[in-house]
Order: structure tokens, then C-alpha cells, then sequence
């Protein structure tokens, strides 16, 4: 007779794609697990695009995190915070793109790679992960088969990958920063290559590598609605691009929903935050003060990888540690005390 299914156990965390504007909103919510001292408890962060880029620094921060007996980091600005708003302050789509074109026999998605490996990651490999860290799941695109590709930290060739490839891929937006090739890892020495692009084209909120494998799941979720609009082009790219707009919202909304009753069907625990969330909808008396219309502006944010001014930074951050500290103290760690303050009090969320 087979041993029964043991039931899931651990947590993930899953962050969303969305460019800057989703890398400084998780920046806000790491900022906020890390003091509930929940950064520890994690199994396993998976993220895409913007949100790789800051679990990217995450991950190769963690073996240098000062974790005090209650699970909190106390040199996190430094080693996370300090790199990701540097980025922030960085023109980096532009000069990727450019030094693509000019390079025929290189990709756009390898220079962006390069990037990555200049201002934050240098040649540091998966495999060279912390081990004692959450597992790392840095997701992408198959362009070949449509299907999603996993970078992790594991033994074989899969994990003697750059971080900064893994961080490149899951973020190489099409069709201008995209793709990333690879060597394929099951035809080694073939020259036959792996195409990839942004992990948000197949699933923007990473769910994947987490859903129905923790007790606990914990979502961020940065990426952005459609634009409603009145007028419609009639011209047939114009069309066109609607028509993926459309369809790429459907997937969204319908991954969110499937997340959301599957909360409610207590599948599993945790809770979602999204930068569209109305905080006031969380119930929480002492949530930390955040008008939905100035909200909604910052959700609205473009998402491209392009220098952001440091008061716009500082109010992403400010609002991803506001709506994680509402959706954790509302459905996690009910008896947390509140926040005193926002990390940058002076700007609030604008």
C-alpha cells in the first residue's frame, strides 16, 4: 500500500513583474517581511522580470544578512536596499538597447545580462547561492515551446548559470530587450540553444513553482492593468497590440482570481497585496495612511528600466510596505504591532 501525500509545508513568496516600478514596490514588502522576521521562514521565493531583480539581490545578499534571533536582518538597507535604489537611479534600457543593435552576433537579452553582472551581481553563479537561503526560482519564457523555464540553484549544468543571465531572462521585455539564449543543458556541447524571454508573457505573478507546493503562500503583485480607453484605433497594428493587451489582461485577471478563491478555499494560507489594492479594504484601523487615487498613480508607473527620480522610488517603497504589512497583519500575523512609521516618512505615498 502507498504512503499517503504529505501535505505541503513551508512558505513561498512569489513576485510579480513589472520593471522598476515592481522591483521598488517588492523592495518596500521585503523591506516589511523582513521586520516580522518572516525573510528567514521563507522556502522559496519565485519571481518575474522587475520582481526578479529584486529577489536577485536578495539571494546575493543573504549569505551577508545579520539575522538576529527574531529573524530580522538588521543590515537589510545596506545589503538589499541600498543596490536596488542605485539601480533605480540608472539608465539601464536605453544603452542596453543600442549596444544591441550595434552588435549583431550578441543579443539585446545578453547585454542586459552584462548589465546586471556590472551594477549588481558581477559573475556570481546559482549555484553559488547560499545554500541555507530560500530557494531561488528566477522564471522566464520558452520561446520554443511556450512553456515556463526555471533557473534555480541545483547540482548540473542548469545551475552553472550566471545569476545575472537568470535575472536577465526572466526581465528581457519583448520584443526590444528580448530574448536571452542559453545553452541547452540536456545537449551539452551541441551549440543548441535555449531561447527565452520575459517571464511575463506565460505568468506575471510567478505562482508556478510555489502554488500547491507551500502550506504558505505570499503574493506581491506589481504588474499593471489595462488602460481603459474610449477610442479605439482603427488601423491594424494599432489593433493588434489591443488585442494583446486584451488578452494578456484576461490571463492576468484570471490567474489573480483562481489565487484569491483558492485562498478562500483555504488550498493553502497567506495572502496577496497588489499595487492596486485599496488598503482600507484590508480592515486594518491602524494601517499605515495610503489615499487610493495617489496609490493608483503609482501602480499606474511605467515599468521601464529607465532612472527614476529618488522621491517616486521612495514612494514605491513606502507603498509595497504598506499593503504587505495590511495583507500580512490582516491574514498572517494578526497579532504583529503596526508599523510606526513609513521607511521614508517624509514623502508618503505622494
Amino acid at each position: 500500500m502507498s504512503s499517503p501525500e504529505l501535505a505541503p509545508q513551508g512558505v513561498g513568496l512569489c513576485l510579480s513583474g513589472g520593471g522598476y516600478r515592481a522591483m521598488l514596490f517588492h523592495t518596500g514588502a521585503l523591506l516589511r517581511l523582513n521586520e516580522l522576521g518572516w525573510l528567514p521562514k521563507l522556502s522559496c521565493v519565485s519571481s518575474v522580470s522587475g520582481g526578479s531583480i529584486a529577489a536577485g539581490v536578495l539571494a546575493h545578499a543573504w549569505g551577508k544578512l545579520a539575522f538576529t534571533a527574531e529573524g530580522v536582518a538588521q543590515n537589510f538597507a545596506d545589503e538589499v536596499i541600498a543596490p536596488l535604489r542605485k539601480l533605480a537611479s540608472t539608465r539601464v534600457d536605453v544603452p542596453v538597447i543600442l549596444s544591441g543593435m550595434v552588435k549583431p552576433w550578441r543579443s539585446v537579452g545578453e547585454e542586459l545580462a552584462a548589465a546586471y553582472a556590472r551594477h549588481l551581481f558581477g559573475d556570481v553563479l546559482l549555484e553559488e547561492l547560499d545554500p541555507n537561503g530560500p530557494q531561488f526560482v528566477f522564471t522566464a519564457t520558452n520561446l520554443q515551446n511556450g512553456e515556463l523555464w526555471w533557473f534555480f540553484r541545483q547540482d548540473g549544468p542548469s545551475s552553472r548559470v550566471a545569476l545575472a543571465t537568470a535575472v536577465a531572462a526572466s526581465s528581457a521585455f519583448p520584443p526590444f530587450m528580448s530574448p536571452v539564449l542559453i545553452d541547452d543543458p540536456l545537449r551539452p556541447g551541441t551549440g543548441e540553444k535555449i531561447v527565452l524571454s520575459d517571464a511575463g508573457v506565460y505568468d506575471n505573478l510567478g505562482l508556478d513553482p510555489v502554488e500547491g507546493q507551500y502550506a504558505t503562500v505570499l503574493v506581491s503583485d506589481a504588474g499593471k492593468k489595462m488602460n481603459r480607453t474610449g477610442r479605439v484605433h482603427r488601423s491594424w497594428p494599432l489593433q493588434v497590440l489591443r488585442v494583446l493587451d486584451i488578452a494578456d489582461d484576461q490571463v492576468r485577471e484570471l490567474r489573480t482570481g483562481a489565487l484569491l478563491q483558492s485562498y478562500v478555499e483555504k488550498d493553502f494560507a497567506g495572502t496577496y497585496w497588489g499595487s492596486y489594492s485599496d488598503i482600507t479594504h484590508f480592515g486594518l484601523p491602524d494601517a499605515l495612511p495610503a489615499p487610493v487615487d495617489k496609490t493608483t498613480r503609482l501602480a499606474d508607473t511605467k515599468t521601464r528600466l529607465t532612472a527614476m527620480p529618488d522621491e517616486v522610488q521612495e514612494h514605491l517603497i513606502n507603498w509595497g510596505y504598506a499593503v504587505c504589512d495590511a495583507g500580512m497583519r490582516r491574514w498572517v500575523t494578526p497579532t504583529s504591532p503596526a508599523p510606526a512609521a513609513y521607511p521614508y516618512p517624509a514623502v508618503g505615498v505622494g
